[in-house]
């Protein structure tokens, strides 16, 4: 969850004064002091990497700029690098909310006065519709569900004020309920979602659907630019109806939107220091998600690069398993040129369904006789059995002996992402970990390790977080990439409603 700002003038923003100044509306925020004990907050990352995807925008708009008048500019705070945030109003007059701009979904939600039993609406600024002349009564029951949260309340009609914009009518949803400590230490109060209205809880409108039908903006573009240097006083920049040349180097690469609902987009090949992984040889999908702060993607993959850079993950007892009662059979079946796909149904941990592997009902050999376990134990095996095939793969593929192929995926059990989504490395490490690169739209973008490591602290006390968190997918969804602020902080984006397509740009 994350925001930028928007422009339309050639203008320096923030720098120095220009002929269109004051055309332009701009949001200061406060710069909040960095707060070991709101790491918590700083986690808030995969508070969207949820089952459902998002999606991306994709036109060549080239930088150009129309009339500031079309544009809108909202100035993002940065914090630890892992929200991005800025201000609206709701109702007339304007009572103001800080808010994550998501492109991860697609309602607007703000604290209730009517939130009563949820500690952490007491911390934050809440909506008072008694206080509002322009507030209509809806009343119907919401609810949202994120990857660390969940908010629950009812629909509302108000004004809401972004910049210097007003959407009128605007369906929103004042929460009641925030449980969990993810909304508590949130440095937000609320959440505008910027996806397509196909994953619009209650179908509401989505304020950018509104903001383009009461011509408020003259291009549909909006633009991100995430500053990814958390102790600088700009935290970012979302402009609506344009971008802002100021902030990006050369062209924008478009890639068209596969499907509506999230800005998702189809995505090549992953490179870790130079080398292909060869799993997104067929394709894979991804979206453009300003509301995740890591980079999310197949556990397969993931592990991979874990091992690449030294992150310390949790030891899969079923994937060490795997490999050693079968890690030979699969590398004879793949030296004899077997179908990579089938190979785990010819062993018999998974079975074929003409298009991909499914876990079978058989006993696990991890825990024989626990009937109770035995279904998820045997999905574990099954999927555990096909990335040691997709990982074999890529050594045959680099000529690498067999007994060298079997150590490095027993070795890769060890770098199993963790879990709960963080993976440790060592920071005076980061220097010599590889670049990790994604080959989008046929051009490759690299990420190099000071752009894909958190590090959270100062000193003996600093600790480094690899900026890669697993999410499986299955197809036909999947295989899917989450791509976060940790890319988009290094690639300005620009998401182009008007063509469906998606653009990213070396930011500056």
């Amino acid at each position: 969850m994350e925001l930028l700002p928007l422009l339309l003038c050639s203008v320096v923003l923030f720098s120095s004064v220009v002929s269109c100044e004051e055309k332009l509306v701009r949001i200061g925020l406060k710069k909040l002091k960095f707060d070991q004990n709101n790491r918590v907050a700083a986690r808030m990352e995969s508070g969207h990497v949820r089952e459902g995807m998002r999606a991306a925008l994709n036109r060549k708009y080239g930088g150009l700029l129309g009339d500031s008048r079309d544009t809108d500019i909202v100035a993002l705070k940065n914090y630890l690098d892992a929200q991005y945030y800025g201000e609206i109003g709701v109702g007339t007059p304007p009572q103001k909310f800080t808010v994550i701009f998501d492109t991860g979904s697609s309602n607007l939600w703000v604290p209730s006065a009517k939130c009563y039993f949820s500690v952490s609406c007491f911390l934050h600024a809440k909506y008072k519709s008694s206080q509002s002349s322009t507030y209509q009564k809806n009343g119907k029951s919401a609810e949202i569900q994120y990857g660390t949260g969940a908010i629950a309340g009812f629909f509302s009609v108000d004004h809401v004020k972004v910049g210097k914009l007003v959407v009128k009518d605007q369906d929103f949803i004042e929460a009641t309920r925030e449980p969990g400590v993810t909304f508590l230490m949130a440095k937000f109060d609320g959440i505008l979602g910027l996806g397509f209205r196909e994953i619009s809880v209650g179908d509401a409108v989505p304020v950018w659907d509104n903001m383009m039908k009461q011509g408020l903006i003259k291009e549909p573009v909006f633009s991100f630019w995430l500053n990814r240097h958390a102790d600088e006083e700009e935290g970012g920049e979302i402009v609506f109806g344009g971008v802002d040349p100021n902030h990006f180097r050369g062209k924008h690469t478009y890639v068209p939107v596969t499907q509506k609902g999230y800005w998702q987009f189809d995505m090549g090949d992953v490179i870790i220091g130079g080398k292909s992984t060869g799993y997104c040889g067929r394709g894979c999908s991804a979206i453009a998600d300003s509301g995740t702060s890591l980079l999310a993607g197949p556990t397969t993959v993931v592990a991979m690069i874990n091992k690449a850079i030294g992150a310390s993950g949790v030891v899969s007892q079923q994937c060490k398993t795997v490999v050693s009662q079968y890690g030979q059979t699969i590398l004879d079946l793949l030296m004899a040129e077997a179908g990579p796909k089938k190979i785990c149904s010819q062993i018999g941990l998974c079975t074929f369904d003409g298009i991909k592997s499914v876990s079978m009902g058989i006993e696990s050999v991890v825990n024989e006789g626990d009937e109770r376990s035995s279904g998820a134990v045997n999905d574990a095996m099954c999927s555990a059995c096909e990335m040691a095939v997709v990982w074999m793969q890529n050594q045959v593929m680099q000529n690498q002996t067999q007994e060298r192929i079997l150590q490095y995926v027993d070795e890769l059990c060890d770098r199993m992402p963790n879990p709960m989504g963080e993976s440790a490395v060592e920071c005076g490490s980061v220097s010599s970990m590889p670049t990790v690169s994604f080959t989008i739209g046929g051009k490759v973008f690299d990420l190099r390790p000071e752009e894909y490591i958190l590090k959270v602290g100062e000193g003996t006390a600093a600790q480094c977080i690899s900026g890669f968190t697993a999410l499986d997918i299955p197809p036909p969804r999947g295989p899917l990439w989450i791509l976060g602020d940790v890319f988009m902080g290094r690639y300005h984006t620009v998401f182009d409603y008007g063509n469906m397509q998606v653009g990213f740009a070396e930011a500056a």
